[in-house]
């Protein structure tokens, strides 16, 4: 089993946090996790906020200060939307695709007590969203060479 540390330096290329800068839909954002939460709203100038916080943390807490401005089908598409973004950080990144390759058939498993929708929360019985992100792509790539 392959874990994503929560905040940690093991593994930590494949964290949202990693100073990994992706292009998406034409716009540069330093981390997915800046990408990710501003993909959250259509309001440009809050979007164009928390593409340029001065950290990934502060970029998930701008989004939670403007939750009530959420698209309304966020939680229907975000699953979809973070796969397109890690999608973008491999594929932009030879070191994330190489590390992601590297893990071979292994259980990429989120660290994360804290979350149990990504992660697999305290109790380790989360549904671990991120790692399966992670294998997907890791199955598509290896499908595709």
């Amino acid at each position: 089993m392959i874990k994503i540390p929560y905040y940690e330096t093991s593994n930590f290329v494949f964290s949202n946090f990693s100073p990994h800068t992706i292009f998406y839909k034409g716009v540069e954002y330093p981390t997915v996790e800046h990408a990710y939460h501003s993909e959250k709203f259509d309001d440009e100038k809050i979007k164009e906020e928390i593409k340029n916080a001065k950290s990934p943390l502060i970029a998930l807490e701008l989004a939670k200060k403007y939750k009530l401005q959420r698209k309304k089908n966020w939680n229907k598409i975000k699953i979809k939307v973070l796969l397109e973004l890690v999608k973008e950080k491999v594929n932009q990144h030879d070191e994330v695709k190489n590390a992601l390759l590297a893990t071979g058939v292994e259980e990429i498993v989120e660290d994360n007590p804290n979350d149990s929708f990504w992660g697999v929360g305290r109790d380790g019985k989360g549904e671990n969203q991120m790692g399966k992100i992670l294998m997907r792509i890791r199955k598509e790539i290896k499908s595709t060479n």
